[in-house]
């Protein structure tokens, strides 16, 4: 069988287990912590990373057209946030290798389904942002090879900016205003993150 492009899964996988990597410094004391994703704690956004992994891998193996797989509060409850972010990370990159790169991922978040390689680009931008979210709201840093930002920002840039970004819900905040200095800053700021956000 056909598999996705092997650079776009090494690019990816990369960025996942930096995000991993993140994650493992969590501690208790951190969860409720403010984040750079307006009115979530670091609870609230470890649910969403973590739910958001399980989802891509049940779409990857031809499920996930089901609501309820993608809600946060599925797993919110936890005991072990952290090691169970780590367990849904290995468990989408296992989805993703294995994927026909000819199939339809369900995204019912978006109400259709897209191609294997767009939906790993998806992907891939939201665990980006999201690694950034965590360390960002630890004050430590998240830093990724130059090949993955490369891959992440014209796949970022193709997002369209505009009022929907503002409605309940949008993947993405709107775009926010101010110089880059680097591609993973002119990322951040097109995904709606400021670069210089501390808690």
């Amino acid at each position: 069988m056909p598999t996705v492009s092997t650079d776009l899964l090494s690019t990816h996988r990369v960025a996942i287990l930096a995000s991993v990597d993140v994650v493992n410094t969590v501690t208790t004391d951190d969860l409720k912590r403010p984040t750079p994703c307006a009115g979530w704690d670091l609870t609230d956004l470890l649910a969403h990373m973590t739910v958001q992994h399980l989802g891509f891998a049940a779409a990857a193996r031809g499920g996930g057209q089901d609501l309820a797989l993608w809600n946060p509060d599925s797993v919110r409850d936890t005991q072990d946030p952290v090691g169970d972010y780590a367990a849904a990370a290995h468990d989408v990159l296992a989805a993703f290798a294995a994927a026909n790169p000819e199939s339809q991922f369900a995204l019912p978040e978006l109400g259709t389904a897209v191609p294997a390689e767009m939906a790993i680009g998806f992907h891939l931008i939201d665990y980006v942002v999201h690694g950034w979210d965590v360390a960002a709201c630890l004050g430590a840093a998240f830093t990724l090879p130059d090949d993955v930002i490369a891959a992440a920002l014209p796949i970022a840039l193709a997002v369209p900016d505009g009022d929907f970004r503002s409605m309940p819900n949008a993947p993405f905040g709107p775009a926010h205003s101010g110089s880059s200095t680097t591609d993973f800053d002119h990322l951040l700021r097109h995904l709606g993150r400021d670069p210089q956000w501390s808690a």
